[in-house]
């Protein structure tokens, strides 16, 4: 396949890559696409593209829009009319939304692409990791990228967070910068530096480097001074050279064009804009406002103020402020004379500053159709939301002239200014923009509510994000990106090259290894950034083997395909299980491994048969960077009356076993997990099909994963602790998370049942409901949802801690764990209760009822007899989080200063070598100087 032969690229096996797009930084293709450059057609893109596919009964404006979203917003120029005739759009349109051409729509129900997809039997459950476009580093814990989620449910995607990797380990601290014009790559930067090992006993050193070039794609990561060739060594105990390493890593590039970097302050600062390009954690977002009957351009700027329902919805979205005086993020707006209105629409999300053009605070001009004080502003803005009042016609991109608006969010009211206002959503993307989240059902209905809130904005910042992938907005970044590295390789240089030396060669991923140039075997095994392997990734439906880059790192393990480019599966390293490794060839065509996750999912890769050293090495990872271990394969016989001699709960944790029966001298253990039951995987049956196959198979073959060395069940770090498992654990069932958790009270039911179900809601209820002295008041809907996001944070909270105690006692790590349990009971309980408390065709009955039946079901809890008491007991659960992140955080601090300590001794202990060491040479000097003045002549 073409696809073998794609990028993704450049590196070595002991190379540990920093984050997802260095593994795809490719010198080759940066060269190839350098010589292309100025040579492709000129396209335009967003909106304006549409435009120019108008029907002929569609009115022409009077005047154009140029210098406003064209001029202003850096249109892309004349349009290939050839081009034009290519794409029609995608034919899905509903009553909010209409086909276009150049643009592709959401309209609720899309699946992302990818492997090991989460679901089982009849989909009660759903994955926890993230999305696959929400990966972006590698090396560090995935908690310190969600932690800025505060108490959203989303994660930001497309992202390139790893651009951080400058600011963090080399800014401001000891490092060289190297720069120079290459004949094929243009202007290139590198920066090194050489760092000791955290945790090292000894003087271990890890060697940092960022090598940038005109594409976007940057090499960023680390190697292991004791895992290179010992043929490129320095032979002093100053480490490598900048140039032996180099040679190392990138064989290929002409390292004679490079020269140290001045040390201006300006070089470094330089640097840091250069690779914190991409990240702008401020938004300008545009806001039209769409009455009824109303679908143009001019109709919607012309709206000179808003209505009831346009207001309520901007209350939601965000806070009105005042302009004149503002210090925080503008927007462009005008924020002295306000000459671009007296007030506008402002918010925080997450570590995003959001500045609204909204189209009605923007000023009116009486008698302009064109309104372009308000277009200059939203015509400009990316992404565009389009609030539509009911009754409102379809929106199409059509209608928008303006060269810079790629994404709109179709918002759609109903019911507005009542208790029952829910809101509708479409979206539509410029046809390059890749598909971002959140995703939604479809049919979707938003209720009201700071979820929605949460939902929408998500979807702003992520549509942005996803904007700037596209070819016009990447070409306007390669083109800055190539001003700053000409401008630093042209003035910022000294006349000192990189020291000359042998060239080595690259260790190739299946040839031969020359043992002169090995370094320490294995050493780069313990590298904290991903290490790479070539690999074919089989699809669960049978289809072709995709062409994947596997990288695994010690936080993180992710496949990445080589013709898309695109992370197609991912999963925490915590959340491996286990794994199968078959060396030799088989059906599958060549040595192949599985790899378990979280609740017994699996993904299968290939090699090439003569590469099963790398199934190899990607098992002697697997098992430094995860708690896994191998599967095994387990026959067992029936019995006399046909039982398979033991039983497994739900999750697949053998939790009973028939003594010296077939199972147990087949090697099946208590406390092992069940992956895989007659060849299928075990979460995707349902308890019947286990059943028939352990009762009527021909052979029962079972895959297993056995318990740890304390006999203790593998599971991932949501998974309850112990082999006794909730039968109903709360992120098993959906109907019970949308129950517990904001992101998903979602309601997909056709809209005449939902006035159905209101019409005999609101009859029954005027003629059933009793006094509030015959039956206990019931929490409200804000208070059950508010509760329960407690309760959820409060679970969240706990499992990240848990997750993160790897290190901690015996003790302690079941107190945690206990605490969790506990706090998923609690979750459980609200859940059924809030269930009990919407079921109204049994209002009075159950009310009275509800404690009594909640004892029945949940005897393993204490004290869970009235909603009330588990309050108290959600509350006391805080205060024990909180006691314990206190200690945690302390544990942490004092840790650090702990480090710093050791690290200070360590510096003032090399000092002291180094001056006695300078001391003693002079002391030689002295005495030989002093023998020659004694010598006779």
């Amino acid at each position: 396949m073409p696809c073998e032969q794609a990028g993704g690229g450049t590196w070595v096996r002991n190379f540990a890559h920093y984050d997802v797009q260095s593994i795809l930084f490719d010198l080759l293709e940066a060269a190839t696409n350098r010589d292309s450059v100025g040579r492709k057609k000129n396209i335009t893109s967003g909106a304006s593209a549409a435009s120019q596919h108008r029907p002929l009964n569609q009115a022409v404006p009077s005047s154009p829009s140029q210098g406003v979203g064209g001029g202003t917003g850096g249109g892309s120029g004349a349009e290939d009319p050839e081009h034009s005739l290519l794409d029609e759009g995608d034919g899905n349109d509903n009553d909010l939304l209409l086909s276009c051409p150049h643009f592709r729509n959401e309209m609720g129900g899309e699946e992302r692409v990818g492997l090991g997809s989460p679901r089982s039997c009849g989909g009660r459950w759903r994955s926890l990791q993230s999305p696959n476009d929400a990966v972006s580093v590698l090396e560090e814990p995935r908690e310190s990228h969600v932690k800025q989620q505060g108490k959203s449910n989303y994660f930001i995607e497309h992202a390139d967070l790893g651009a951080r990797y400058y600011h963090k380990y080399f800014y401001m601290k000891d490092h060289q910068n190297f720069f120079g014009m290459d004949e094929r790559l243009g202007p290139v930067a590198i920066s090194f530096r050489r760092e000791e090992k955290e945790g090292s006993s000894g003087a271990q050193y890890t060697y940092r480097i960022i090598f940038r070039t005109t594409e976007l794609k940057t090499l960023r990561g680390s190697i292991l001074e004791e895992s290179v060739p010992s043929g490129a060594r320095h032979p002093t105990t100053r480490g490598l050279s900048p140039k032996r390493l180099l040679e190392f890593i990138l064989p290929d590039l002409n390292l004679h064009c490079l020269r140290l970097a001045s040390n201006y302050p300006k070089v470094r600062d330089t640097l840091l804009k250069l690779d914190e390009q991409g990240l702008n954690f401020q938004r300008k977002v545009g806001v039209m406002y769409c009455r009824a009957g109303q679908s143009t351009e001019e109709d919607m700027y012309n709206n000179e103020s808003s209505g009831p329902a346009f207001d309520e919805f901007l209350d939601l979205l965000g806070e009105r402020v005042r302009l004149k005086g503002w210090e925080k993020y503008r927007a462009q707006l005008d924020t002295k004379t306000d000459s671009t209105g007296t007030h506008s629409l402002y918010t925080r999300y997450q570590d995003y500053e959001i500045m609204f053009h909204i189209s009605t605070m923007l000023p009116y001009t009486p008698n302009n159709t064109q309104q372009l004080l308000r277009k200059r502003h939203i015509g400009n803005d990316i992404v565009t939301i389009v609030f539509q009042e009911p009754g409102a016609l379809p929106f199409t991109p059509k209608a928008i002239r303006s060269h810079f608006q790629h994404v709109f969010i179709i918002v759609q009211v109903h019911e507005p200014c009542t208790e029952n206002t829910y809101y509708r959503v479409a979206v539509t993307r410029s046809k390059d923009i890749p598909l971002f989240g959140p995703l939604f059902p479809k049919g979707a209905r938003f209720p009201r509510s700071l979820a929605f809130r949460d939902f929408l904005l998500a979807k702003a910042v992520n549509a942005e994000n996803a904007a700037e992938k596209s070819e016009k907005f990447r070409s306007m970044a390669t083109r800055t990106r190539q001003e700053y590295l000409k401008d630093l390789a042209e003035n910022y240089v000294t006349t000192t090259p990189i020291e000359s030396s042998t060239k080595f060669q690259l260790l190739s991923l299946g040839g031969k290894r020359k043992d002169k140039l090995k370094g320490a075997k294995g050493a780069e095994l313990h590298s904290a950034g991903a290490l790479v392997w070539a690999v074919s990734a089989i699809q669960e439906n049978g289809g072709p083997k995709l062409p994947c880059l596997l990288g695994v790192s010690a936080e993180s393990v992710v496949l990445i395909e080589r013709c898309t480019k695109m992370v197609v599966f991912n999963c925490s390293c915590r959340d491996v299980i286990g794994w199968k490794a078959v060396l030799e060839a088989g059906a599958q065509g060549g040595p192949c491994l599985d790899i378990f996750y979280e609740r017994g999912e699996a993904v299968s890769i290939t090699v090439m048969e003569n590469q099963a050293e790398d199934i190899k090495e990607m098992v002697q990872r697997l098992e430094l960077v995860t708690r896994g271990c191998e599967a095994r394969e387990v026959t067992p016989l029936r019995d006399s009356v046909g039982q398979p001699g033991f039983l497994m709960s739900e999750e697949g944790f053998v939790t009973e076993l028939q003594r010296f029966g077939y199972a147990e001298s087949g090697g099946l253990q208590m406390g092992a997990r069940v992956v895989r039951l007659c060849g299928q995987a075990l979460v995707h049956l349902t308890q019947e099909e286990r059943s028939r196959r352990l009762r009527t198979a021909p052979k029962i073959h079972i895959t297993v994963i056995p318990p740890d060395e304390n006999g203790k069940p593998r599971s991932h770090v949501y998974d309850n602790v112990g082999i006794k498992v909730n039968k109903h654990h709360i992120y098993e069932d959906i109907g019970e998370l949308m129950d517990a958790t904001p992101d998903l009270i979602l309601a997909v039911k056709p809209k005449v049942l939902l006035e159905e179900e209101r019409q005999v809601g609101v009859d029954e209820g005027e003629e059933e409901t009793p006094s509030g002295s015959e039956v206990p008041l019931r929490p409200t809907c804000t208070e059950r949802a508010e509760r329960n996001s407690r309760a959820l944070s409060l679970h969240n909270s706990i499992t990240k801690i848990l997750s993160e105690t790897t290190d901690s006692s015996e003790e302690e790590w079941q107190s945690i764990s206990d605490l969790a349990t506990a706090c998923r009971s609690i979750l459980e309980a609200l859940s059924r209760e809030d269930r009990k408390a919407d079921d109204g065709t049994q209002a009075g009955a159950d009310a009275v009822t509800l404690p009594s039946q909640m004892e029945t079901k949940l005897r393993d809890i204490k004290d869970s007899e009235s909603p009330s008491h588990l309050e108290e007991k959600v509350s006391q659960l805080e205060a024990m989080l909180k006691r314990l992140q206190d200690d945690l955080q302390k544990e942490k601090e004092d840790k650090a200063v702990l480090q710093a300590e050791v690290q200070s001794l360590r510096q003032n202990n090399q000092r002291l070598q180094e001056e006695s060491q300078s001391t003693v040479a002079r002391l030689i000097k002295v005495t030989e100087l002093l023998c020659n003045v004694n010598k006779p002549c």
